[in-house]
């Protein structure tokens, strides 16, 4: 019974830890993030191939900001590019607990996605 009530006790404390550390619209920018990130794998996989890159060579996995790179090389993803910019500065604003900085730069992911 008592290890039932510490292992509950620990997960609770988890729970409350992880909550406190999300920002204000932290649940906007992950669900923007994955239609960021499902953008530019959409754009990737229609446009022109490019050459393999060291990395890849490497076999280390792409990031969204390493393919929006290889896009823009290629002359797409500059919404994409963008999108990911205002993320980064709606992530920062979060963390700091500013609302209207976040929701600010949320719409600049919106408006990106929209082009």
């Amino acid at each position: 019974m008592v290890h039932r009530l510490i292992l509950l006790g620990g997960a609770f404390l988890a729970l409350m830890i992880q909550a406190s550390h999300a920002g204000p619209c932290t649940p906007d920018i992950d669900r923007l993030q994955a239609q960021v990130d499902a953008r530019i794998a959409a754009v990737a996989g229609a446009g022109p191939a490019g050459s393999e890159s060291i990395a890849a060579q490497l076999h280390r996995e792409p990031t969204p900001a390493s393919i929006a790179a290889a896009e823009q090389k290629l002359g797409e993803g500059k919404p994409e590019e963008a999108a990911l910019a205002a993320l980064a500065r709606a992530r920062a604003a979060d963390a700091s607990g500013d609302k209207a900085g976040c929701d600010e730069a949320l719409i600049l992911v919106r408006k990106a996605l929209a082009r």
